[in-house]
C-alpha cells in the first residue's frame, strides 16, 4: 500500500512554516506534543514539478490514466514522450523505455512494480468503488479491493499497465468512522 505524502514549500529557510490552510497537518518537522522542530538549512531551491513514469507500452499507459481522469493530450498513444498537466501545475510525464534508455547509457528497464506511488481523490466512498469495479473490469489488476480503512478514508489499488501500484481513494462519512 502506498503512503500518501503532501509536500509543503516551507515559507523560510530557517523553520517549517505551513501555509494557513495546513494547519493541523501533521509534518515530519512535528515534535512531540506537536510542537515545531527547526527545518534543516537548504541551499536548495527546488519545487517539484513533474512525476515521471517509464513505461513499456505508451498506448497502454496513456488509456489506463485517461480512466482516471488525467487529460492526455489527443493522439499522443505513439509518442515517445508524453506529458499531461494536472491541477495546480505539477505535470505527469510519461517515457517510453527506449527513449529513457536513448540517453541513459546502459539502462535496463525496471521490474514491474515501481517504486512509486499514485493516489487519487475520489468524490465519495461510492466512487472509490466504482471506479476500481470499472479499472478491474478493463483488465487493469486489483491489488487491493476497496475496504473502509482506518484512517478514515475507503481505499482500494489497482496497478497501471506497469505495474505501479495506484491508489483510490476518498474520505469517509464521519459516522462510518471506526475509533
Amino acid at each position: 500500500m502506498s503512503a500518501v505524502i503532501s509536500a509543503v514549500r516551507p515559507t523560510s529557510r530557517s523553520t517549517c512554516g505551513m501555509p494557513g490552510s495546513m494547519a493541523g497537518v501533521r509534518s515530519v518537522h512535528d515534535g512531540p506534543a506537536g510542537q515545531r522542530l527547526p527545518c534543516p538549512a537548504m541551499s536548495i531551491s527546488a519545487r517539484l514539478d513533474v512525476i515521471g513514469i517509464i513505461t513499456a507500452d505508451m498506448a497502454a499507459a496513456l488509456a489506463f490514466y485517461r480512466m482516471l481522469g488525467v487529460d492526455v493530450p489527443a493522439g499522443a498513444d505513439g509518442e515517445p514522450h508524453v506529458e499531461a498537466s494536472l491541477p495546480g501545475g505539477l505535470r505527469l510525464a510519461f517515457d517510453t523505455e527506449a527513449t529513457i534508455g536513448s540517453f541513459v547509457p546502459g539502462f535496463t528497464p525496471p521490474a514491474p512494480g515501481g517504486r512509486i506511488g499514485l493516489a487519487f481523490l475520489l468524490d465519495d466512498p461510492a466512487a472509490v468503488d466504482a471506479a476500481y469495479a470499472e479499472l478491474t473490469a478493463a483488465g487493469h489488476h486489483g491489488e487491493l479491493a476497496p475496504f473502509d480503512a482506518f484512517w478514515g478514508q475507503r481505499y482500494a489499488t489497482v496497478q497501471d499497465p506497469d505495474g505501479n501500484g495506484v491508489d483510490l481513494f476518498a474520505p469517509l462519512p464521519a459516522e462510518a468512522r471506526t475509533p
